[in-house]
């Protein structure tokens, strides 16, 4: 039986009891895309991390959705000045913003959090190495003194990326960036229960009583009043897709994050609305690790991309359905306004797999083992680590495939060891379109070696063409460095584009308010 068949068969035969209308009212339930395994948004990429983070967290600028641009407007702070023809900023608190410790939020725990997140998030990357001072003129002023003027400073701390410039007490934002905390305190709509969480199963949110939304701003996306419904959201972390599935069906739960696209008919067919909510595309990607061979060698690397097809990873993930995926896919998503087809003959041509097993000998490989990290909870990444390793086989490469859940590979992804003692070469994850929108922000396409994004790959000319790409008079200059940059990227390869799809949410028809972008939980309510 194809796996399709068996899954919708399988969640149409289950059933779970109805939960009573009393518990439901001010409880939302929700089925998370994965376990929590790390609470620092920092240090981690990860989504289900991201989505922990804005419910705790609060930022200082708020980023609309499609209709507002994807403009930055303020969130934490009531307004900012700049002076000395752009090389000064000084950024205003508002009022009443509070931690859940009880501690006010003043400009030196910003500062702090702004210098940690800076470390690690592409775009802060770029901000801090423009900074020639961050400090706290006092309790309520942040103030950047730049080497350079750097227009784009709202748009790096608003970005709402996967590495978020969450605001924490100072005292947690001294931590190292390259270790994750584990003590949650920020100054969101939402306090971390820490008491309630109960690893690989179930992770609890209550309304945090103390938190002011602004008073103003139309709701968008991160943008606007933070207004909150529940008491308490609870996430559930279950690995089978037929459960979920039967939870929908039987109204015990409220929403889920990630139905797979295989599941969508019966859900909707039992009364579960469902809705693509990010409109810039879910761009998916299978990372090397540049620092062990055989992907130490760019013309391993280069080989390999002959044996990509992106239509065979996109029909895995999310079934026969043109209108849930788009090919070609180059280093851009094709909603950025920087994406081209420079490049792109490199997907789209014959998959010749006897032909690229002959570069790779000639590039060097020599049949070295690989170790393949797969991720079975994940209903979009498990089926593209299944391709990979057939195609893998299919050049001649030695797999060793190693599936577990995705909790266990975003940590294990941070090894910087060997793949023998303990680290990997090969893994297939995903981004939000928007992540890769621009070079700002386009964090696994960065080529500064070790302080990259994990696969660590180095390469002087991207570096020297995305800082040039800051530097643009205009847009028609950035489109130019950008089609340069994934020209290099195909010459590179920091890693291989997989193709783009658009991954649908599912919630109870009672439910309203889900937003745009990903999971977000203030101003959703139940009616």
């Amino acid at each position: 039986m194809k796996r399709r068949t068996f899954l919708a068969a399988s969640a149409a035969t289950l059933a779970l009891p109805v939960v009573s209308q009393a518990q439901k009212t001010r409880v939302l339930k929700f089925i998370a895309q994965s376990d929590l395994a790390i609470v620092d948004p920092i240090w981690t990429t990860a989504y289900i991390t991201r989505n922990h983070g804005f419910m705790v967290f609060d930022t200082l600028y708020g980023q609309t959705g499609k209709a507002g641009g994807y403009a930055v407007t303020p969130q934490m702070v009531a307004g900012h000045t700049v002076e000395n023809d752009g090389m000064i900023w000084k950024l205003t608190l508002r009022d009443g913003l509070v931690f859940h410790d009880g501690e006010k939020v003043l400009a030196r725990d910003c500062v702090a959090s702004i210098r940690r997140w800076g470390r690690r998030d592409a775009f802060g990357q770029a901000l801090l190495a423009r900074t020639d001072e961050l400090s706290a003129r006092d309790d309520k002023t942040i103030m950047f003194r730049l080497k350079e003027p750097f227009p784009l400073l709202p748009d790096a701390l608003g970005h709402a990326a996967s590495n978020m410039c969450a605001m924490m007490p100072q005292r947690i934002a001294e931590t190292d960036p390259f270790k994750a905390f584990t003590e949650v305190v920020g100054s969101g709509p939402f306090r971390f229960n820490a008491a309630e969480r109960v690893q690989g199963s179930r992770f609890v949110y209550e309304k945090f009583d103390k938190y002011q939304p602004r008073d103003s701003g139309e709701v968008s996306f991160t943008s606007g009043p933070k207004i909150v419904h529940f008491d308490r959201v609870e996430w559930s972390v279950q690995p089978d897709l037929a459960t979920k599935a039967a939870a929908m069906q039987a109204g015990e739960m409220d929403w889920w994050e990630n139905p797979s696209a295989d599941l969508l008919p019966v859900l909707r067919k039992a009364g579960v609305q469902t809705r693509i909510i990010d409109h810039t595309g879910n761009p998916y990607i299978l990372r090397p690790n540049h620092l062990y061979p055989p992907f130490d060698k760019p013309a391993v690397r280069r080989a390999l991309m002959g044996a990509i097809d992106q239509k065979e990873f996109m029909v895995a993930m999310m079934g026969e359905n043109t209108s849930l995926w788009q090919v070609p896919c180059g280093f851009f998503p094709p909603s950025s306004p920087f994406a081209s087809g420079v490049g792109i003959a490199a997907l789209t041509g014959k998959r010749d797999y006897a032909a690229v097993k002959t570069a790779l000998e000639k590039a060097g490989y020599q049949g070295a083992e690989l170790i393949l990290m797969g991720a079975t909870d994940q209903p979009t990444n498990y089926p593209l680590a299944e391709v990979a390793a057939d195609m893998l086989k299919r050049v001649g490469m030695n797999v060793n495939y190693q599936a577990t859940d995705w909790g266990t590979v975003v940590q294990r992804r941070a090894v910087i060891k060997p793949p023998a003692e303990g680290g990997w070469n090969l893994f297939c994850t995903g981004f939000s379109g928007l992540d890769l929108f621009t070079p700002a922000s386009h964090l696994p396409l960065r080529g500064n070696g070790k302080d990259a994004w994990f696969g660590w790959p180095t390469s002087a000319r991207i570096e020297e063409m995305r800082d040039a790409w800051f530097k643009a008079p205009g847009m028609a200059a950035q489109r130019t460095i950008a089609e340069s940059i994934q020209r290099q990227a195909f010459e590179d390869v920091p890693y291989y584009p997989l193709g783009m799809a658009r991954n649908s949410t599912a919630f109870q028809k009672d439910i309203t308010g889900i937003p745009e972008g990903f999971a977000i939980f203030w101003n959703v309510r139940r009616v």
